[in-house]
């Protein structure tokens, strides 16, 4: 008897990946804990999605607040989740990944943060201390 494993970490996918909070890409990964972005601390969970539509991969991102720092002081570094929380849903195959829908939907009164939209905005020192 032989037991297969899968591994479902993906590399390119974190590449792909930010965080709808801050727009930075950089995640680390603390054994036990989970999955946090380097810049805000938002938690990020990947979960299988229950339909894949054909694609190689369909991946759920679900990304948490309830760890994020500074989300109260400077507004222009950080754009908080509805509710705390924002899911996204990842179609594709390494280098290939595009994102099908948000929950909650894009809206008037939300949209994550993009792709380092922030990166252009020194951080203030009042801030940068509470990190």
């Amino acid at each position: 008897m032989s037991l297969d494993v899968i591994d479902r970490h993906s590399d390119a996918l974190f590449e792909f990946l930010w965080c709808p909070v801050c727009g930075h890409e950089v995640f680390s990964h603390i054994p036990y804990e989970g999955v946090f972005c380097e810049n805000c601390n938002t938690q990020v969970e990947l979960q299988e999605s229950r339909e894949t539509r054909g694609y190689e991969e369909a991946v759920l991102a679900c990304f948490d607040t309830a760890t994020t720092w500074n989300l109260h002081v400077d507004e222009k570094l950080r754009r908080d989740l509805p509710d705390g929380s924002a899911r996204v849903k990842v179609f594709g195959a390494p280098g290939t990944y595009e994102i099908d829908w948000w929950s909650p939907t894009l809206s008037e009164d939300w949209e994550p943060v993009e792709r380092g939209e922030f990166d252009d905005i020194e951080e203030p020192e009042a801030v940068s201390h509470l990190a």
